[in-house]
């Protein structure tokens, strides 16, 4: 699907509303992480784990498409369902190559759910972001022999980087730039000839993001003609800010009312408050309330590939059900350990009931979908999507054996 191995969607039912799932189950590197402890123990140092618990969230989103199916055929209730496999949200790449693909054309709703510290319906906005890649090539030497016949790659993105925090002054505090060096060289002794960075910038909005990206790539060409280099950009992935559709975010917020919280034991509650001591942040334990249904008073510092598929048709905004104890880092072992334990498990199936119960809902009642339709079309009004992927790239996967 849209050119992606690990892409998938499956389908039940037909004709109106058509109404789409979103599910995820990518890992992220370097956090290996063994089950249900409250302390940082790898399975495998080094290997991938689930620090962001898409492992809870593409089961349950599977959990609740199944419980969709068996209602809609006791039920008799017409519309079609669609549950969406969605690969390497990490870099937002899945569903911006998808929706360019048209993937997601045609749904009247579509709705997802997300692991995470509270329980509640957003309907605030993530950062828009470019995510990409800046090689340098330049020429090999003998790092103390003949260093002068170098020319170095690894300066040039040294350089770059500098370059780059000197920009952070003259951006908006809106903005978040960050980078990694994927690689530097294979020896000290070697003047290398070839460098690469790894660069994510984010803004508030797409325009705030081009206008940033056009000025970190002028520090990538000043660092190339200062070294004598030559560079290449990559843009692997562009993404918009979210649009949360409101009529859809209450249908969530009200059925996670209906439904309530996960159910968690006096050992839950010492297990996270372990974990939180741990970590030597307040021993809070696991939330049991509900966040307000209001507008965050602040933006998420994150970013998803669901905002592209929310300026095309009305997407509500991720429902957040408690799976991991309070104020636990985002992207980290103590979120894979939770990930796989009875409280991630518990979330996962609270979030299945309360997707399931708000398909269902907008499937029997087809003024919600009139409403969500009306919204989207007011706040889309004059836009014109355009995918921030130039047409004809292919998504970054290894080819399918």
């Amino acid at each position: 699907l849209a050119d992606m191995p690990t892409a998938f969607m499956a389908m039940y039912g037909s004709g109106k509303p058509v109404v789409g799932i979103l599910a995820e189950y990518d890992a992220l590197p370097g956090l290996s992480q063994k089950p249900a402890l409250t302390y940082k123990e790898a399975v495998n140092p080094g290997a991938p784990g689930h620090g962001c618990g898409h492992n809870l969230f593409g089961a349950g989103s599977v959990a609740a498409a199944l419980a969709i199916k068996s209602v809609m055929e006791k039920q008799k209730l017409p519309g079609t369902i669609k549950l969406f496999g969605c690969p390497a949200e990490e870099i937002v790449v899945g569903k911006v190559y998808m929706t360019k693909e048209g993937v997601f054309d045609g749904l009247d709703a579509c709705f997802s759910w997300h692991p995470g510290d509270k329980n509640r319906a957003h309907i605030g906005i993530t950062l828009a972001m470019n995510n990409f890649e800046v090689v340098f090539r330049g020429k090999t030497a003998h790092g103390a022999a003949d260093p002068w016949n170098g020319r170095s790659a690894l300066d040039a993105v040294e350089l770059m980087n500098v370059s780059v925090n000197f920009l952070r002054e003259h951006v908006k505090p809106t903005v978040r730039i960050h980078y990694v060096i994927g690689d530097g060289g294979k020896a000290p002794n070697i003047v290398p000839d070839y460098a690469r960075v790894w660069y994510f910038v984010r803004d508030v909005d797409r325009a705030g993001v081009e206008d940033v990206y056009k000025r970190v790539l002028k520090c990538a060409e000043g660092a190339a003609l200062m070294t004598d280099t030559t560079m290449e950009v990559n843009l692997i992935t562009g993404v918009y800010e979210y649009l949360s559709n409101h009529t859809l975010s209450a249908v969530l917020d009200r059925n996670l009312r209906e439904t309530g919280v996960p159910k968690f034991t006096a050992e839950d509650q010492a297990f996270a408050k372990e974990m939180q001591k741990y970590l030597n942040i307040p021993e809070d334990g696991l939330s049991v309330d509900i966040e307000l249904f209001e507008e965050p008073k602040t933006v998420s510092g994150g970013s998803t590939d669901i905002a592209d598929v929310s300026w095309n048709v009305p997407t509500a905004g991720e429902l957040g059900i408690a799976a991991v104890p309070l104020n636990v880092p985002a992207h980290s072992w103590a979120v894979a350990s939770c990930s796989a334990s009875t409280i991630g498990f518990k979330a996962m199936i609270t979030g299945a009931k309360v997707l399931a119960a708000s398909v269902i809902e907008v499937l029997m009642d087809k003024k919600i979908v009139k409403k969500a339709r009306e919204e989207f079309e007011e706040k889309t009004e004059g836009f014109i999507y355009k995918s921030a992927v130039p047409a004809g790239k292919k998504p970054p996967f290894p080819e399918k054996d």
